[in-house]
């Protein structure tokens, strides 16, 4: 239908253009007498032909409509000169935009036709230049002359919303007519002619709860308290179409999507009116005893609700906080329970908005109450102190066993088990104090001593009898009292100096004391001279009754060369009860002083050499002194150097105890080798230990009858002796003390004792009692056995 609406405007329009042609050229015909190239044209107000008197033709607009799909050229209009006879000697030249592409010319008859389709919204006219020549001579017969051919608009273009899909967002409960959001639509055909871009809008889906303007496209509300509870979002379609809307027109649509945003509405509400928990009475205080919810179909901030405790006699018991998260009150306790005292507890809670819209405070009250119950569950306690903690007070060195207090805990439990009590032993490591485990009493097992230590923090538990696990633990300071057994003292250790041209009662030194016992036990102190030297000739005690004293001068003159050092008793008493004192001494050196007092020197040796040497002569005896001591030293030295040693080492020997010579020894007959009495009493070198031995803490005591005579010279009976004393000295190192000869020397009366050669010599010995030795010796009794048995073995 729409097509052949459209077949049906553009076949008038074409009718209209051609009788608007024919209507044109009649009036030109009758109006121009002279020669002139002219088309159809436009009239004027009065109905006078509109024509250019100095030219030799007359302008004029060609019109063309758009979108033409008929089978033949669109013919736009006719050029026609004056002079044109109509022999065909005239020919028309048509050149500009499109000419020859979309418009041509009939050369002979001035005939412009269209061969394209135009497309007003693609370009609206176009500009043409048309001249008239001499068909043989191409002699322009008249100027050229530019007019234009203007495309006439259809309606051939839809409207256009600027987005496909719009989203706008309106409080719910809005009141009718509220604006909501502006829709617009563009139509690319000429607004200036006729009604193809004219738009109107209408509302296709989303009645009755929306309108939209026809003439603007604003949309608004039409319905009244639209609840976003109920429903939160409308899709509206809207349409706009141009033709004034009339039939005919073309048409666009465009979905606009409308949420409702929330308004604080609706109150919060309990879904239940009671609320049962329960809380176990070894709970903490801020552990979390349950939670309520109160519902508020608001979102955002006005769905906030903040939770209070307005009533109920739990209210000191319990808090209540709001959980911004979940939007729960969490019921938490705020102080200890227990369940032998109290059972249960009963609140009343209410919930309420944090954010009320005074537009809506007639929906109201925005708040809503419930109760809530808890009961107290029963759990099985630690035993419970009477006190947080306790003071005893017991005095020093008072005897062992004496009670220093008692401490008390009990089972809170209905089942009142018993009690046990016991000591922190690493609260008291000393082990002063013990506990009597049946009734808690305190008492000490040790002297105490305030001096050493006057406070003794220890702990003591109490663990239920039946249940180990159950125990508490409970803090005990003990102060020790002080008793006053410590006499003061001297603060300092005391010296004096007093000058040998000293006044009568000038004061020379101030003293005080010091006291370890307590402030009531020590000061005021009391400083006085014994009974018996009380007229002491020589010095005075003088009590400043300031817990200090004066030691005055009683006599004139003191001489070092008399006396240089003199020892003055003082007695200190202290404020104790009984008073405790102590006598102490004062050591007073004399001294040489000048005319002002200062002291010069206190030394009394110095004083006499001083008197009797000169400088001089105290230089002289120093440096003999000196000399003799460089003297001694180096006689000392050469000793040394010319000493020789009894034994010297060349080499590092493993044997132990081992003696080792240059040369060879010569039996008995050689005693330049070494010394026979040294062996015969080895004791006897001084203590000269060749080795770095270490000798046994104890020395073994030979029996009385081994050791030979001093004077014998048997060395056989030497060395047995000294192997027998060897095998019984349980401190004698192991290693032999043999000497070892490997040659004994030509002179010998018993020859050579070495076997080396025994082999290969004739000898009388006789070897065979070596058979009878065992197996030891079984290879030296092959070696040198009998001739003859050697004989019969090979």
């Amino acid at each position: 239908p729409k097509m052949k609406e459209d077949n049906c405007l553009h076949a008038a329009l074409i009718c209209l253009g051609m009788l608007y042609y024919s209507h044109a050229i009649t009036t030109e015909k009758l109006n121009h007498t002279r020669p002139s190239l002219h088309g159809h044209h436009e009239k004027g107000k009065e109905g006078q032909v509109l024509h250019r008197s100095k030219r030799g033709w007359v302008w004029n607009q060609f019109f063309v409509i758009e979108e033409y799909t008929g089978p033949d050229p669109v013919l736009v209009g006719r050029l026609h000169s004056d002079i044109d006879s109509g022999d065909g000697n005239i020919k028309y030249i048509l050149s500009g935009e499109g000419a020859g592409i979309i418009f041509v010319i009939d050369d002979k008859s001035g005939n412009i036709h269209a061969t394209k389709t135009l497309d007003r919204e693609e370009r609206a006219q176009y500009t043409l230049t048309a001249q008239a020549v001499d068909r043989n001579t191409n002699r322009p017969l008249e100027p050229p002359s530019e007019f234009i051919v203007k495309v006439q608009d259809i309606n051939d273009n839809p409207p256009e919303f600027l987005h496909e899909n719009y989203h706008a967002n309106v409080p719910e409960r809005s009141n009718v007519g509220t604006s909501v959001i502006q829709v617009t639509a563009s139509d690319a055909d000429d607004p200036t002619y006729g009604n193809s871009a004219k738009l109107v809008y209408s509302i296709l889906e989303g009645q009755p709860y929306f309108s939209v303007e026809a003439q603007t496209g604003i949309i608004r509300t039409a319905l009244p308290n639209m609840d976003r509870e109920a429903k939160e979002e409308y899709h509206v379609v809207i349409q706009a179409k141009d033709m004034g809307g009339h039939m005919g027109g073309l048409s666009g649509t465009t979905k606009v999507t409308i949420t409702l945003t929330d308004v604080n509405d609706n109150p919060p509400k309990f879904p239940q009116s009671v609320y049962q928990m329960s809380v176990s009475e070894a709970a903490v205080p801020g552990e979390e005893v349950g939670r309520v919810k109160a519902k508020d179909p608001d979102i955002g901030e006005n769905g906030l609700v903040a939770y209070s405790i307005i009533d109920g006699d739990g209210m000191d018991m319990f808090e209540i906080t709001t959980d911004y998260e979940t939007q729960e009150g969490v019921v938490k306790l705020k102080k200890l329970l227990d369940f032998e005292t109290k059972k249960s507890y009963s609140l009343k809670v209410e919930a309420a908005n944090v954010h009320i819209d005074p537009k809506f405070i007639s929906n109201g009250p925005f708040k809503d109450t419930v109760t809530v119950k808890i009961s107290v569950e029963d759990a099985d306690e630690p035993p419970v102190f009477l006190k947080p903690s306790y003071i005893f007070e017991v005095q020093e060195n008072a005897a062992s066993g004496t009670v220093v207090g008692k401490v008390h805990a009990k089972d809170p439990d209905a089942a009142n088990s018993a009690i046990r009590y016991s000591i922190d032993r690493h609260t008291d490591l000393e082990r002063y104090f013990i506990i009597n485990a049946e009734d808690g009493n305190i008492k000490t097992i040790k002297t105490l001593d305030r001096e050493e230590i006057a406070w003794h923090n220890i702990s003591v538990f109490a663990v239920e009898v039946h249940k180990q696990h159950q125990e508490a633990k409970v803090p005990v300071a003990i102060k020790v009292v002080d008793v006053n057994d410590n006499a003061p003292k001297f603060a300092a250790a005391y010296e004096a100096f007093v000058c040998e041209n000293a006044r009568s009662n000038q004061q020379f030194i101030t003293i005080s004391a010091d006291d370890k016992d307590d402030s009531a036990n020590g000061p005021r102190f009391i400083f006085s001279l014994p009974p018996e030297i009380i007229h002491n000739p020589n010095f005075t005690l003088r009590d400043n009754r300031d817990n200090t004293a004066s030691v005055l001068v009683r006599r004139e003159g003191f001489s070092r060369q008399k006396q240089d050092l003199y020892l003055l008793p003082i007695v200190i008493s202290d404020g104790g009860l009984p008073p405790m004192s102590s006598t102490n001494t004062l050591t007073i050196r004399v001294c040489g002083c000048d005319s002002n007092g200062s002291l010069l020197s206190c030394n009394a040796e110095a004083y006499i050499l001083n008197a009797g040497l000169s400088t001089g002569a105290l230089i002289a005896i120093l440096a003999c002194i000196v000399i003799l001591l460089v003297i001694v030293v180096l006689f000392v030295t050469l000793k040394r150097q010319k000493k020789e040693p009894l034994i010297v080492f060349e080499e590092e020997d493993v044997r132990e105890n081992i003696i080792t010579y240059d040369d060879e020894g010569g039996g008995e007959e050689d005693t330049e080798a070494f010394d026979i009495a040294t062996l015969q009493n080895p004791d006897g070198i001084n203590g000269f230990i060749p080795r770095k031995d270490i000798k046994p803490e104890y020395q073994y005591m030979p029996r009385p009858g081994l050791r030979p005579a001093p004077n014998s010279v048997d060395v056989d009976d030497f060395i047995n002796t000294r192997i027998q004393e060897a095998d019984n000295d349980p401190t004698a190192p192991p290693y032999d003390s043999i000497q070892i000869y490997g040659y004994e020397g030509r002179g010998s009366v018993a020859g050579s004792l070495s076997s080396l050669e025994s082999a290969t010599t004739d000898s009388d010995l006789d070897y065979d009692y070596l058979q009878n030795w065992g197996p030891r010796f079984k290879k030296l009794a092959d070696l040198y056995g009998s001739k003859d048995t050697f004989d019969d073995d090979s």
